[in-house]
C-alpha cells in the first residue's frame, strides 16, 4: 500500500479515536480479520470501528463524509455472498451494541440493538413463550442488524415468513449522519415528509415518485414467490399497506442507512413440537413428495441430501446425533409439526405416516417427539453448510448459486435442469435447504486456485442465471446479492427497474459512501476472490503431521469463516470469545491472522512475530474447535505448530520453564510445605508470569499415593497430583460406577521432543487401575510440540 494512503488512514484514525467512546483499529492485523466473512471474498478494510453506543456510529458516519471514505456495517460476518467485506471503515455491532431494550408481552414485540445474536433474543423471550420466528441456519451468532440486512429466513419461513415481515420500526442514521425513524405513515404523517427540505424529505419523494411512475414494470417483473431477497424491495411500495420507509431498509446490505435500534414483532412459541424424517433412494423423489406433505400443513419442512450426511458422519459432534437415519438414503426430509399438546403433535405426525404409507412415499421414517431428539436432528440440518466447507482438497463448495428459488410445485423439474448444467460442467454438489418454499442451496464443488475451475463457475453462474428468468424465480431467496450475485440484477429486473434500484441508492446515499458495490453498480462476480489463481502460500517446515489436511496452509484454509466459533450459548467453542465478544479471539479470526501471514498478506518473518502470538494467544488448546466446528477445524493444533516455530525464534518465558519442570518443583514445594505454599500466593508468584488475580495449587506435606477406593494409582500423573492434598488428587480420581476418568497431566522431555503416555483410569473396584496409553502433543511449557513415545515422531498429532 502507498505511504500518501496509509498517511490517509492515520489521519482517519486519529480523527476517529478523538470522538469514539468504544473502539477503533486501524492496524494491519485488525484490517486483515475483518477482511473476510462467510464467503468466497476478502477486501481489506480501511480500518474497524467498533461502536458503544449509537453516538459512536454517528460520528463514524461523519468522519466518512468528511474524509469521502465509504462506510460499512457489519453483525457476525456470517454472509455467503460478500455484503460484509468491502474497502470501508467497518462498523462491527457485534460486541457492544448487542442489548434487548425492551420486551412488550402483551402487544407482542421487542426493540433491540442490531448486534444482538438470534438466539440471544429468543433465550431473553422464550420464558415468556415468545420467540422470533425467522431462525437461520446461524442463528447462534448471525445477529439481527444483519438479518434485517439480509432480509434473512429460515427453516420456518413457511410459517414465520422472511425478516421483511416481523420489522415494525428502524431508527437509522442516513448517510449525511442524521438520525431517523422509520415506521408505518399516516397520509397526513407522509405527506409531511414529503415536504421537508432536507435527506429525508428527498428520500420519501423520491420512493413515493418511483413506486408510483414504474408499479406496471413492478408487478411483471419482480418473482411472484415468497423467497425473494435479490434487488430493493420498491415492491413493497407499490402495495396497498401503510407507507413504512424501513420496507426499503430492510434487504438493501447496508447500502442505504445504518440500523441502530429495531422494534421487531414477537410471535407465541409452539408448546411442542415433533419430527417426521423421511427416508428416499432419490432426492428428486423427495422433491416430488415435498408437494404432497405441504398439504398436511407442517410446521416445517427441510431437505438434506447424503453429501451432508456422509460428512456428518465424520464430524465428532455431528456422527452423535445420526441415529435417526435408516439405512443410507440419498435424501432426507424433515417435516416438523407444531402444537399446544404432545398428543396434537402426534395425531398431526399419525396422519402424515397414513400418507406416507398410502402413496408409499419413501422406503423409512423415523418420528421425534422428545424436545432433545427434535433439537438433535436440527442440530444435523443446521450444520448442514459447515459440514460441506469441511471437505478437504482444494475442491470447495463455493457460494454462487447456492441460494436459487423457484415457486415449490416447480422445485423438482427445476433441480433436474439445475443439475443437468452441473453435469455439463463436470461439477459435484451437495444439496439441501427449504423445499418447503422452493429454495434450494446447491454448491457446486469448484477449485478456485485453477483458472479454468473459475471460469467453470462463471459458465455455471450465467447459464442458472437464464435457468431461474426461465422458471421466474430468484438467484436470491435469503442469502442476498452481496458481491457473488449483485451483476446479475440488471438481467433479472430489466434495465427499467435496474435504473429505479440505482436512483433509490443515490437519494439515501448521494456520495456513494454506504457499503458501495452491492445490488447495484458492482464489479465482476470474479473479483476480489479470496482464494484464486494467483493465491499462493509458503510452507513452513512443519514438526505435526498435517498431511491429513493436505498441508499446513491446507488446515489453516479448512476455516470458511462461517463463524460457528461466535457463538456464546451453547457447546464450548470458542471460550476465549464467550470472554472476549472479540473477533481476534475467535477461532475465525485467528485462522485469518494465520493465512495472512501464509499468503504474504504480511510478512513471512510474522510466523514468529508478537503480534501473531498475540492473536493466538488465548486460544486455551481445548480442542473444542475440532469437536464443534462443522468445518473440523484444529486451532490447536495449529497453535502447537505455531509455538514451535515461536519459541525457538524468541525463546523461553521463565513461567513456561517453571511449569515444564512442575513435578521436580512439586516433590520440592512438598517437602518445605507450608513454606512453599506461602511463596507460591505471594507477590513472588507475579515474576514467573502468572496473573496477580489467579490461585495458585495447595502443596500438601505428604503424598497421594492411592485413589478413593484403595487401589493404587499409576502413570506419570502421579509425579504431579500426588502432592496435592487429598481432597484436590480425590476428586481427580472419583468418577461415577463403572465410567472411566481421563487424567491428563504429562512430562516432556524437550530434548527428544518425547511425551510420556496420557493415562486412563478406571475407579471401579472390580476393574484394576490399567493404564492405557494415549500419545498426546502438548505445547504449554517447552518450545516443540511434544511428541508421543508410541509413534512415529511427525505423526503424533495427526489423529488428535
Amino acid at each position: 500500500m502507498d505511504t500518501g494512503r496509509e498517511q490517509k488512514y492515520r489521519e482517519i484514525e486519529s480523527d476517529l479515536k478523538k470522538r469514539i467512546e468504544g473502539e477503533v483499529r486501524f492496524d494491519k492485523y485488525s484490517r486483515l480479520l475483518y477482511s473476510t466473512d462467510a464467503s468466497m471474498y476478502e477486501i481489506e478494510p480501511i480500518g474497524v470501528v467498533i461502536p458503544r453506543h449509537k453516538g459512536d456510529v454517528q460520528a463514524a458516519i461523519e468522519a466518512a463524509n468528511r474524509f469521502a471514505v465509504p462506510l460499512l456495517p457489519r453483525g457476525g460476518g456470517t454472509a455467503l455472498a460478500g455484503q460484509t467485506v468491502g474497502h470501508a471503515i467497518v462498523l462491527d455491532f457485534s460486541k457492544y451494541m448487542n442489548q434487548v431494550l425492551e420486551v412488550n408481552q402483551e402487544e407482542l414485540w421487542c426493540r433491540v440493538e442490531p448486534g444482538l445474536v438470534q438466539d440471544e433474543l429468543n433465550a431473553r423471550v422464550r420464558p415468556m413463550g415468545l420467540l422470533f420466528g425467522p431462525d437461520t441456519s446461524t442463528s447462534n451468532r448471525a445477529t439481527i442488524g444483519g438479518m434485517i440486512g439480509n432480509n434473512s429466513a429460515g427453516a420456518h419461513s413457511l410459517t414465520y415468513g422472511k425478516t421483511l415481515d416481523h420489522v415494525l420500526e428502524l431508527t437509522v442514521y442516513l448517510s449525511d449522519g442524521s438520525e431517523v425513524a422509520l415506521k408505518d405513515l399516516s397520509f397526513g404523517e407522509l405527506g409531511a415528509k414529503i415536504v421537508q427540505d432536507n435527506l429525508e424529505g428527498r428520500i420519501y419523494r423520491e420512493i413515493v415518485r418511483l413506486a408510483e411512475e414504474h408499479k406496471q414494470e413492478i408487478l411483471a417483473r419482480y418473482p411472484k414467490i415468497m423467497r425473494r431477497v435479490s434487488g430493493y424491495n420498491l415492491d413493497e411500495f407499490a402495495k396497498p399497506k401503510p407507507f413504512n420507509l424501513s420496507r426499503m431498509v430492510v434487504g438493501s446490505e447496508g447500502t442505504l442507512a445504518c440500523v441502530v435500534e429495531a422494534k421487531m414483532r414477537l410471535v407465541p412459541k409452539p408448546k411442542w413440537t415433533a419430527l417426521d424424517v423421511i427416508h428416499f433412494e432419490d432426492d428428486i423423489e423427495a422433491l416430488e413428495a415435498s408437494h404432497a406433505i405441504l398439504e398436511t400443513a407442517p410446521y416445517a419442512l427441510e431437505s438434506t441430501d447424503k453429501m451432508v450426511l456422509d460428512l456428518a458422519r465424520g464430524n465428532i459432534v455431528q456422527s452423535k446425533r445420526l441415529g435417526f437415519v435408516q439405512g443410507s438414503p440419498s435424501s432426507l426430509l424433515m417435516v416438523e409439526y407444531a402444537g399446544d399438546t404432545e398428543a396434537a403433535v402426534r395425531e398431526q405426525v399419525d396422519k402424515l405416516e397414513k400418507l406416507r404409507q398410502a402413496r408409499k412415499i419413501g422406503y423409512a421414517a423415523t418420528q421425534a417427539f422428545k424436545p432433545e431428539e427434535v433439537r438433535a436432528i436440527w442440530g444435523v440440518r443446521k450444520a448442514g453448510l459447515g459440514l460441506l466447507l469441511g471437505i478437504k482438497g482444494d475442491k470447495k463448495p463455493i457460494a454462487f448459486v447456492e441460494d436459487t428459488a423457484v415457486e415449490p410445485a416447480k422445485l423438482p423439474e427445476f433441480i433436474k435442469r439445475f443439475r443437468e448444467i452441473l453435469t455439463r460442467h463436470d461439477a459435484r454438489a451437495g444439496y439441501y435447504g427449504h423445499c418447503s418454499v422452493g429454495c434450494m442451496h446447491i454448491r457446486p464443488l469448484i477449485n478456485l486456485k485453477q483458472e479454468g475451475e473459475v471460469k467453470k463457475m462463471v459458465a455455471i453462474a450465467d447459464e442458472i442465471a437464464e435457468l431461474v428468468l426461465e422458471f421466474h424465480g430468484a438467484l436470491s431467496g435469503e442469502h442476498g446479492d452481496g458481491l457473488a450475485r449483485s451483476h446479475f440484477n440488471e438481467r433479472l429486473y430489466g434495465p427499467v427497474l435496474y435504473n429505479a434500484f440505482r436512483q433509490i441508492k443515490r437519494s439515501f446515499d448521494p456520495n456513494n459512501l454506504m457499503n458501495p458495490g452491492k445490488i447495484v453498480d458492482a464489479p465482476a462476480m470474479t473479483e476480489s476472490l479470496r482464494i484464486s489463481p494467483a493465491y499462493k502460500t509458503w510452507a513452513p517446515e512443519t514438526l505435526l503431521d498435517f498431511s491429513g489436511q493436505g498441508g499446513f496452509a491446507a488446515a489453516v484454509e479448512m476455516c470458511s469463516g462461517m463463524g460457528e466459533c461466535r457463538k456464546k450459548l451453547d457447546g464450548t467453542m470458542c471460550p476465549s470469545y464467550m470472554a472476549t465478544l472479540d473477533e481476534e479471539h475467535s477461532t475465525r479470526g485467528r485462522a485469518n491472522a494465520l493465512r495472512a501471514v501464509l499468503s504474504g498478506k504480511v510478512p513471512n518473518r510474522d510466523f514468529s512475530g508478537k503480534r501473531l502470538y498475540e492473536v493466538l494467544d488465548l486460544c486455551l488448546e481445548c480442542k473444542a474447535c475440532k469437536a464443534e466446528c462443522p468445518s473440523n477445524v484444529d486451532m490447536a493444533k495449529l497453535k502447537y505448530e505455531f509455538l514451535s516455530h515461536y519459541y525457538r525464534a524468541n525463546g523461553l518465558p521463565l513461567r513456561n520453564r517453571l511449569f515444564g519442570r512442575i513435578e521436580k518443583w512439586n516433590r520440592w514445594g512438598s517437602r518445605l510445605a507450608p513454606l512453599s505454599n506461602w511463596l507460591a500466593h505471594s507477590r513472588c508468584r507475579c515474576a514467573t508470569g502468572c496473573s496477580a488475580g489467579s490461585k495458585s495449587g495447595i502443596v500438601g506435606a505428604r503424598a497421594w499415593r492411592r485413589s478413593p477406593t484403595g487401589l493404587p494409582i499409576h502413570g506419570p500423573t502421579a509425579g504431579c497430583s500426588n502432592y496435592w492434598p487429598g481432597s484436590i488428587a480425590g476428586a481427580r480420581c472419583r468418577a461415577l460406577p463403572g465410567r472411566p476418568l481421563k487424567t491428563g497431566t504429562e512430562i516432556i522431555d524437550p530434548r527428544e521432543r518425547r511425551a510420556e503416555e496420557r493415562w486412563f483410569f478406571s475407579t471401579t473396584r472390580s476393574t484394576p487401575l490399567t493404564p492405557r496409553p494415549w500419545p498426546s502433543p502438548r505445547h504449554s511449557c517447552w518450545s516443540d510440540p511434544a511428541i508421543g513415545s508410541s509413534c512415529p515422531k511427525r505423526d503424533a498429532a495427526a489423529g488428535q
